[in-house]
């Protein structure tokens, strides 16, 4: 039986493991074709040799960083090539480095901003066109917490993903009328190994797959409705 993905391409940032993987895996088993990219190689090699062997789906992976604006052209033509079509668009790739601002070095800096933030508004601008040339489309932006409650040695993280909850906002009302939905999701504690200093794994916190199970709720909601931004915690944080 056809699962309610089938048809449709999906692009993923930083899908090679974490919050990224299992949004990609998920939208694989719904029966999306996927694209995803990360930095590393070897990481995307991998990744797509064992999404393609769990799932028997159509996955193509490829290097690219999103901070870096040919980076994401070269990506966005590699998916054209490979699927011809785009219909949804999931910014997940990030960084976080957690220190005081006056630690806090200007490329440690510049690095956040630029993948948490400018990598969207890169990865956006290449997907508008191609969503309203399948005549529509969803994006949907994974932000964080952090991105409307600050917190001692976030500086740089919190302005990246308040930037980046502002730029969502804007960007939905942008192009609603084109039949284009754009929503955030924000995560709070997820049980990976993201950041540097954030803390350790723990099975109290969400898991990956929980944030992949909203992204797919999202893209089942009728489109006559959109459910703009959701807010994840914890159920039984530690005290």
């Amino acid at each position: 039986m056809d699962k309610f993905l089938s048809g449709k391409v999906a692009v993923v940032t930083g899908g090679t493991r974490g919050i990224g993987r299992a949004i990609a895996e998920r939208l694989l088993e719904e029966g999306a074709s996927v694209a995803f990219c990360g930095r590393s190689a070897e990481a995307v090699a991998t990744a797509s040799k064992e999404m393609a062997q769990g799932t028997g789906r159509n996955v193509y992976g490829e290097a690219a960083d999103v901070s870096k604006p040919a980076d994401v052209r070269r990506f966005f033509q590699s998916v054209d090539n490979r699927f011809g079509a785009l219909h949804v668009l999931i910014n997940n790739a990030g960084v976080g480095i957690f220190r005081r601002l006056g630690e806090l070095s200007p490329e440690e800096w510049h690095r956040m901003i630029e993948l948490n933030l400018s990598g969207v508004f890169y990865c956006c601008r290449e997907a508008l066109q191609r969503l309203n040339n399948a005549g529509g489309g969803y994006i949907i932006n994974i932000s964080s917490l952090a991105g409307k409650n600050a917190f001692s040695g976030g500086a740089g993280y919190n302005a990246s993903k308040f930037g980046l909850n502002g730029l969502s906002e804007a960007l939905m009302l942008d192009y609603r009328y084109e039949n284009i939905r754009v929503s955030y999701i924000m995560p709070g504690s997820v049980n990976t190994e993201f950041g540097s200093g954030a803390g350790t794994r723990g099975d109290w916190k969400i898991a990956p797959e929980d944030v992949a199970e909203v992204v797919t709720g999202l893209l089942r909601m009728p489109e006559r409705t959109l459910v703009s931004r959701v807010e994840m915690r914890p159920l039984k944080p530690k005290k």
